[in-house]
């Protein structure tokens, strides 16, 4: 067995004028969170349903659990599960009621399917609500069942498409608490979001997708530091006092503070975090400097993405094409949905 979970080389897909993926390499390690982080429209949904051989790419290779996503289909489809934007449940069945169709589409017998939904509803927490039809369930119940149902053949890789999409954040924390339990168990997932803070909560590495092509690929620690590392940001209460603040904290920065005059607001890298707390803090109280508020942050994924494509994730228009081809009618064996 590979310790490989996924490998993509030079995917191409055009749709139209319109370049979805342009040169997209990506390789996942077995047993992690892997988080896929673009705008819409960036291309990482369509990577996504060409790696689950739902659309057919153009140009390139890719393997995923071993197998050749173009020449082993089946296969590919044996090894996965696939979780949309949008839970694919009956709302009129129960929850143990959706879990034992779908084993049955998986072609499980009827003891297997009721044993394996029993299996899962344990796993989720979601015993108490699988007798309750799932129109009853709250956002984040209905996401977990629909995790569930993607693990109905345990798959050894599961691609979630913006998975908290739409839900509170207690729906999000409850799915977030789901996957990790899945990767606990073993499996690799490949997660793509909108959202930082879910990549950042969630993934152990992080590829930036911007144009259809991979433009930085780390842990999320080393993608802070592409833009400094600790921040020392002061608050002022009287706006008179924000240019003594900028010089103050100039002496401790490796860099020109930046001032935001709306919120006076100084903040600048430092390379010593405790050192320069204490001398920004010391100096001001020393002088009778008015403070609001003083502190260190590290930076965050949105700064990195800023500073990678030069725009923030919601500015990009989504994506072209819709749902693609398929790459063939045969799904009954695979676990996406």
């Amino acid at each position: 067995m590979t310790h490989t979970a996924i490998v993509a080389e030079q995917l191409h897909k055009h749709y139209k004028e319109k370049r979805a993926l342009d040169g997209f390499d990506l390789t996942v390690p077995q047993g992690m969170v892997y988080g896929l982080l673009g705008p819409n429209g960036a291309g990482k949904t369509t990577a996504v349903r060409i790696l689950a051989t739902l659309v057919r790419l153009d140009a390139g290779r890719a393997l995923v659990a071993g197998y050749d996503v173009v020449e082993q289909p089946r296969q590919v489809r044996r090894s996965i599960g696939f979780t949309g934007q949008f839970a694919a449940l009956d709302e009129v069945l129960t929850g143990r009621q959706n879990l034992r169709m779908f084993g049955r589409l998986f072609h499980l017998t009827p003891k297997q399917a009721a044993r394996r939904a029993d299996e899962l509803l344990e796993r989720f927490d979601l015993v108490e609500a699988a007798g309750k039809g799932v129109r009853e369930y709250s956002g984040g119940m209905r996401r977990r069942l629909d995790l569930a149902s993607s693990m109905i053949l345990s798959p050894q890789i599961l691609f979630l498409d913006e998975p908290t999409t739409g839900l509170d954040p207690r729906g999000r924390n409850e799915v977030w608490e789901s996957v990790r339990s899945l990767v606990a168990g073993g499996t690799t997932v490949l997660l793509t979001t909108q959202y930082l803070d879910e990549a950042d909560q969630l993934a152990e590495r992080i590829a930036v997708i911007d144009h259809g092509r991979v433009i930085a690929d780390d842990t999320p620690d080393a993608l802070k530091t592409l833009i400094g590392g600790d921040r020392i940001e002061v608050v002022m209460k009287d706006a008179a006092d924000v240019p003594v603040a900028v010089k103050v904290v100039a002496r401790v920065a490796t860099a020109e503070p930046e001032v935001d005059d709306t919120s006076r607001r100084v903040h600048a890298p430092v390379a010593d975090r405790v050192a320069a707390l204490t001398d920004v803090a010391r100096t001001l109280q020393d002088d009778g400097i008015g403070v609001e508020d003083i502190g260190l942050r590290r930076p965050t994924l949105d700064e990195v993405f800023l500073r990678l494509t030069g725009h923030r994730v919601e500015e990009q228009p989504d994506e072209a094409g819709g749902a693609g081809e398929i790459s063939s009618p045969d799904t009954s064996r695979g676990a996406t949905r």
